[in-house]
Formats: C-alpha cells, sequence, structure tokens
C-alpha cells in the first residue's frame, strides 16, 4: 500500500522526456520529502545481451564528492602490514585469527581487503563471502599490497558497478544534502568509468541502452546522457 507522502510524488514521471542531471537534480531533491536525507541514485540497464556471450560488467569508481556514507572495512594481512592498515583508519585488522572469525560468519564489515598471500586462505571460503558480494578481488583493488591506500580509496568513497543477469546497475551518487557540484562531480566519475569500460569490452552497438535517477523513497526520471557509449 502506498503511503500519503508517495501519494502526493508526481505520477508517471518516468514517462516524461528526458533530461540532463543538471536541469533534473532540483526536482529529484524536492521529491525527498522523508525525515532522513535520501541517497540519490542512478540505474543503468546496459546492453549485456550479445550473440556470442553476456556482458559481465564489474569495476569500481572513486567518488570525488564521497557517499556520505561510513564504510567499515576490514583488512587480512601479514603481520608486518596491520600498523600499515591500522594508520590507513581500517575498522578490523587481522590474520589467521580474522579469516577464522570470518568462517565463523562473522561478517561484521562491509568491505574486506586483503593482501595476495592472504587471499589463499579467503578463496576457501567463497560460501561465507560470494553471497554477500564481500569477498576480494584483484580488478576490484582489494587484493592489493598497499593496504594504505585500498583502505584510504574504500573510505573515500569507492563504489562498485556491477550489472545483474538482467542487465541492471543500480549505485548511489551522493545525498540530499550535498550541494548539487558534489552530485555531479560523482555522476561525471561513473560515467567515465562505464566509458573506459565499453573500451575494454567486446560489444556491438552502445553499451548504456537507457537510464534512470531518483531518490531513495522517490520517483524515477529518464536521464539523458552527454553522448551515446
Amino acid at each position: 500500500m502506498k503511503s500519503k507522502r508517495y501519494k502526493k510524488l508526481p505520477e508517471k514521471s518516468n514517462e516524461l522526456a528526458s533530461e540532463k542531471i543538471n536541469d533534473i537534480l532540483a526536482t529529484i531533491k524536492s521529491n525527498c520529502t522523508t525525515k532522513f536525507d535520501e541517497s540519490v541514485e542512478l540505474s543503468f540497464r546496459i546492453n549485456n545481451k550479445q550473440k556470442k556471450s553476456e556482458i559481465n560488467l564489474r569495476t569500481v569508481v572513486n567518488l570525488p564528492g564521497g557517499t556520505g556514507k561510513s564504510i567499515k572495512v576490514a583488512v587480512v594481512c601479514e603481520e608486518n602490514k596491520m600498523d600499515e592498515a591500522r594508520g590507513a583508519n581500517a575498522d578490523l585488522v587481522g590474520g589467521d585469527d580474522l579469516v577464522e572469525s570470518i568462517k565463523n560468519g562473522d561478517l561484521n564489515f562491509e568491505k574486506l581487503i586483503c593482501t595476495p598471500s592472504m587471499m589463499i586462505k579467503l578463496s576457501k571460503l567463497g560460501k561465507v563471502l560470494g553471497p554477500k558480494g564481500l569477498m576480494p578481488n584483484p580488478k576490484l583493488g582489494t587484493v592489493t599490497d598497499d593496504i594504505n591506500q585500498a583502505v584510504i580509496d574504500a573510505k573515500a568513497g569507492q563504489v562498485e558497478i556491477r550489472n545483474d543477469k538482467d542487465g541492471n546497475i543500480g549505485l548511489s551518487i551522493g545525498k540530499k544534502s550535498f550541494d548539487d557540484e558534489k552530485i555531479i562531480k560523482n555522476y561525471n566519475a561513473v560515467i567515465e568509468a562505464l566509458e573506459k569500460e565499453k573500451s575494454n569490452l567486446s560489444i556491438k552497438g552502445d553499451l548504456i541502452k537507457q537510464t534512470y535517477i531518483t531518490s531513495s523513497m522517490g520517483v524515477s526520471y529518464k536521464l539523458k546522457l552527454e553522448k551515446n557509449f
């Protein structure tokens, strides 16, 4: 059942003509009528159904304006790397003890980073980490010897871009409380990351088929990209 608040929002907004983010952002914020600081969210439909194979896009992007969220980061590393992890403000740091804790189902974190030599031990915990999307991955910068930079990136506003089996991508690019410039910078960073990914993939036609923008509890609007890619 739709709430009284939701019923007051515009109807059939996703049927309107697409607009550029600079022109639609004020409308998105005006629809944030809840008492909490809603997120501004993007949704992409990509052209993942290719003749020879499906496109599985997975990468990370550092949002220059941050996410507005506090991310709890865990690091599994050797003893000589632990001070580096703590110095970068990792929330949980450990070696075999932390691996054992994770094995027992203690997943009190949102991002897991490890050194290459410790990845061997974590790779055995696929059934625990996999379903939660927490398994470290070299492509995502979460399997690395540069623990300091990995933790800083995770804390500063790094988000994952990943499509589901139907070709949908969803991610937040900030909060209602952010000024427009911050949100637009984050948006541009996401678009640049997607452009870069397309150049690395074998795709016939455009990568992005449709793009929408909304807030956590708002309604969606079609978003017009500056160019097709």
